[in-house]
This record gives C-alpha cells, sequence and structure tokens, in this order.
C-alpha cells in the first residue's frame, strides 16, 4: 500500500493561489469523488483520499495500491484552474513515511502559522469526517489521522506547545488596540457567522466595545452567534449601506468572491469623512477587494500579515517543539511498522488470516464435539474439561514437536522462539 500527499499552506504559497484552491464544506464529498474517479483509471474505485481546506492551507492525502503523485498534481492543478507547473513551483509532495510526519506535525500545531495552535485539529478532524462519510475513507487513511490525533494529544499533553501562543483573533484585537486609543469606543462590524468569526468576537468582546454587529447571509444563524455577545444583526445586503457606522470591520466567509468592494468602501469612507477605517480579512479566498489596501484612510490586514503579529512567543516554545518532534518520531516509527506488516509482500497478514482460520477451525470443532457430549448426558464440568485440554494439546502440538525434532542449533532457536511466543509475562 502505497500513501502520498500534495499541499500548499502559508509557507509556500501567497494569498490569492491559496484562494483558488479553497474548498468549502458542501464541496467536499463531490470533490473527493471526482479526485477517486480522476485516478482510479480502468479500476472501478479510487484510491483512498482525503482533503483538508483551511484558510492557511488546501492538502490532499492519498492512499492505493501504487504512488500517482503526477496525476494527484494535474488534478487539483485542474480543479484550481493554473498550469501543473504553477502549482509545483509552490507545492509540497510527500510519500509514505513523510507523509505520517507532516500530518502529525499539523495536527500537532507545529506547521501551523500559529505555533501549538489547537484550532487546526478540530478542522483535521471534520476532513476526516467529511471523506469518511463520503466514503472516501478506508483503513490506511484512517489508520494515519487517527495516529495523528493521538499523537496530537500526546504532545499537548505532555509539552507546552501551546503555551504563549497568540491566535489570530487575538492578533487582530491587538492591531486594533494600536490604531484605536480606546476600544470601548469602537463600533465593531463582524461579517459572517463562523468558527472564525467567532474568535473573533470573544476576543473584541472582551474589550467592552461601543458596539457590536453581526451581519450574515442567514439572518437566523447570525442571530444566534449575536445573542452570545448582546450584538445587533443585520443581513449581508444591508452592508454595502451601513458599512460607514463602523469602525472597525472583522470579515470571513466562504463566498467564492468579494463581499466587500473598492467602492463600497470608497462611499464609506465619504460618509465618515475619512475617519480612519481597521479591517481584517480572515477568509480564502478573499472577502475584501485588495485594491483597498491602498485607501489612505483604510488600515486592511490579511491572514498573511498577522503572521509577525502572532509569531510572539515562539522562542518559549521551542523546548517544546524539540520535544513534540521526538513524539511525532515515534508516532511515525509505529505506522510505518503497522504498513509494513499489512504489506503482501512479507507474508505478515496471510499469517495471520491463516492462524486465525486454523484456530477457528480447532474452536469450532471442539464446540460441536462438547455439544454432543451434553446433548448424551455427559457433566458439564467434565466436558469443559475435555474441551480445555482438547483445544489447549491442539495449540502446543506444533511447538512440542519441534522441540523434539532438529539438531541442537535448531532445538536452541526453537526454544528462544517458544519462550518469546508462550512464556511472557502479562505486563
Amino acid at each position: 500500500m502505497a500513501v502520498w500527499a500534495l499541499g500548499i499552506n502559508h509557507n509556500t504559497a501567497p494569498l490569492d493561489l491559496r484562494g483558488r484552491f479553497a474548498f468549502a464544506i458542501d464541496q467536499i464529498a463531490p470533490t473527493l469523488h471526482g479526485l477517486r474517479s480522476a485516478l482510479a483509471g480502468p479500476r472501478a474505485l479510487g484510491p483512498e483520499a482525503a482533503i483538508i481546506s483551511t484558510c492557511n492551507r488546501t492538502e490532499v492525502y492519498c492512499a492505493g495500491d501504487a504512488h500517482a503523485l503526477d496525476h494527484t498534481v494535474d488534478w487539483l492543478a485542474k480543479a484550481g484552474g493554473v498550469s501543473p507547473m504553477l502549482l509545483r513551483s509552490h507545492a509540497y509532495t510527500l510519500q509514505d513515511g513523510f507523509v505520517a510526519r507532516h500530518a502529525f506535525r499539523v495536527a500537532s500545531g507545529l506547521d501551523s502559522m500559529v505555533l501549538g495552535e489547537p484550532q487546526i485539529l478540530g478542522q483535521m478532524k471534520d476532513a476526516i469526517r467529511m471523506a469518511d462519510q463520503a466514503g472516501a475513507l478506508g483503513t490506511t487513511l484512517n489508520q494515519l489521522f487517527q495516529r495523528s490525533f493521538a499523537v496530537a494529544k500526546e504532545v499537548r499533553s505532555s509539552t507546552e506547545i501551546g503555551a504563549h501562543s497568540i491566535s489570530m483573533a487575538a492578533a487582530a484585537v491587538r492591531l486594533a488596540g494600536q490604531l484605536f486609543e480606546d476600544l470601548g469606543k469602537v463600533k465593531v462590524l463582524f461579517v459572517g457567522a463562523g468558527e472564525m468569526i467567532e474568535l473573533a468576537a470573544t476576543h473584541f468582546a472582551a474589550k467592552n466595545p461601543k458596539s457590536i454587529t453581526i451581519a450574515n447571509r442567514t439572518l437566523e444563524r447570525g442571530e444566534k452567534l449575536a445573542t452570545r455577545f448582546g450584538a445587533e444583526v443585520m443581513r449581508l445586503a444591508d452592508l454595502p449601506g451601513r458599512l460607514h457606522e463602523f469602525d472597525a470591520v472583522v470579515s470571513c466567509t466562504a463566498s467564492t468572491l468579494p463581499i466587500i468592494g473598492l467602492g463600497a468602501v470608497e462611499r464609506a469612507l465619504k460618509a465618515r469623512k475619512h475617519r480612519p477605517m481597521f479591517m481584517v480579512d480572515l477568509a480564502v479566498p478573499r472577502d475584501i477587494e485588495p485594491e483597498v489596501k491602498a485607501l489612505e484612510d483604510v488600515y486592511l490586514y490579511t491572514v498573511d500579515d498577522l503572521a509577525s503579529v502572532v509569531q510572539t512567543g515562539q522562542a518559549q516554545r521551542q523546548a517544546a517543539v524539540a520535544q513534540a518532534e521526538t513524539i511525532i518520531d515515534a508516532g511515525v516509527q509505529s505506522f510505518m511498522h503497522w504498513m509494513d506488516q499489512r504489506d503482501p509482500a512479507n507474508g505478515v497478514v496471510p499469517l495471520i488470516q491463516q492462524l486465525n482460520a486454523q484456530a477457528d477451525e480447532w474452536r469450532v470443532g471442539e464446540i460441536a464435539r462438547a455439544r454432543r457430549l451434553l446433548a448424551k448426558g455427559e457433566d458439564v464440568d467434565a466436558v469443559l474439561e475435555t474441551l480445555s485440554r482438547a483445544l489447549t494439546q491442539k495449540m502446543l502440538h506444533g511447538a512440542m514437536t519441534e522441540l523434539r525434532a532438529g539438531d541442537a542449533a535448531t532445538r536452541e532457536h526453537t526454544v528462544q522462539t517458544i519462550q518469546k511466543l508462550f512464556l511472557r509475562k502479562e505486563r
């Protein structure tokens, strides 16, 4: 079984290119189906597959009979509307053990813009759940990701990798505090009602701004979030006409096109008599047209612009990183050992199947004999004793025979093997 992965992230690709490969939740299932069909070839089913898509990364994980990295690159390039050459220049490709190491590091927060942040773990679990529901997840990828989650749990419980970390939401509040002397006088607008907006609203609410408003396409979801913060809710369609009311705007929606355009911001600035506006675009693809950044009275930050702010505290966590890498090394070795055991070429899996079949045949035969004895009225205890002795003799017959056969060297090797198999003490 071969495992491979292909991805782009905040370290390898610019924001606008990442936006081309951002898949919304409702796109994951059909996208996985398209990927597996594209890689299937003459076979009825394609390889196992999973897609992780966040504001900082898009990664495709696959497992199949043979590596198909080139075809996976071609498929993803076509999905994003770019050339395979352009995608390759910004992507990383991984195989087998390197896939496991990368997945374990991502789950543990070691590959995130915010070192040690826990949000990516939840996003990975959501991605695997969706792949499972789409019927694209098999034994190999399921093992890979379940082990990723276990490694991440051990890293977080055994190290201080998450200590001193500053989230994207906290970074946005910090930047707003540098622009406005008193956040208690600031009117804040949040566009969207997803997890990232909820985090941002939580951090801003802690500063007791003058007002909080939630703008969302679906009023019901917006009202649910607004209730938590005592906020007003408004329709997304009303945003252009009311944009001038707000000093700070934080946006993160799943829209594939910008929802706050240059013209709308220019009109808002005019109505505000050019009082400054603080804007944060946490969406990938962008929610706010990039040209807005050039306006004199607007301070616009994207997820990539926040990178320098969230790096605070990195030095304090380097010792924890070294500890985490040790845990990850052990996890990779364990996963590759599991993969090796499943390789038909080494004969382990067929042998296990044969052993199980032989033991089951003995069990069925002895149970049938015991039932016949019981039907004849034999004593229950005597029947159970006969059953247990017969099974024990069958299990030990081969070992006993080998101990009596062969030369001295062969018998010595047999003794060591039997001691290891049958005389182990339970821990």
